[in-house]
């Protein structure tokens, strides 16, 4: 572990400028009306949040002191873990496009705003979840970073979790939206762009 500071320092790095990316974004969202949580239903909610917590404490763990994280690390060669720093800045660079393009309508939740637009911009052109897909990309890329398997399947899980909110969230899009959302589903992929029109 003589160059583990490096690998550190990376996440560290990545971790800041997400930071510094996403705060400015989820503050100018705030408009102070109350979201019905409950439309996400209770065990979605505290299962996706217990497993997000293990994630970023076992991360943080690995920055503090790998030692402690030493029970779940995996021998990688550095140039495969050293792989998950262009993948944790593309991460970063889709959730900064992402949230640009999201303005007002963010929200922790799959409630839509009583003002909520509908994006088909940026990102949205594409794919209907770009903010899930950048996860799954900042997951995957701090997994490598550490080579660390707890982190690798934490982060899957709450990838997992994030996907399957996905149906309740398009939901009430369609709710919302009604067939101007279905055409847009049917021109995007979900995570990933649709590779035939």
């Amino acid at each position: 572990m003589n160059n583990e500071w490096m690998f550190r320092a990376a996440l560290v790095v990545g971790l800041l400028t997400l930071l510094s990316v996403g705060l400015p974004h989820r503050l100018r969202a705030r408009t102070g009306e109350k979201l019905d949580r409950r439309q996400e239903g209770l065990a979605p909610a505290i299962t996706l949040r217990l497993v997000g917590l293990g994630y970023w404490l076992g991360l943080l763990c690995y920055i503090i002191r790998p030692e402690w994280m030493a029970w779940s690390a995996v021998p990688l060669p550095a140039a495969v873990r050293w792989m998950g720093a262009p993948l944790g800045a593309t991460a970063i660079c889709l959730v900064g496009w992402t949230l640009h393009h999201l303005g007002p309508n963010l929200t922790d939740t799959v409630v839509t705003r009583q003002r909520h637009t509908l994006i088909t911009s940026g990102p949205y052109r594409l794919i209907r979840h770009p903010f899930y897909a950048s996860a799954g990309l900042f997951f995957l890329a701090n997994s490598l970073l550490a080579a660390n398997v707890f982190l690798l399947v934490a982060g899957g899980t709450a990838f997992s979790l994030l996907i399957s909110r996905t149906w309740r969230e398009e939901a009430n899009l369609l709710a919302r939206f009604g067939d101007e959302y279905r055409r847009y589903q049917e021109r995007t992929g979900r995570i990933l762009p649709k590779l035939t029109g």
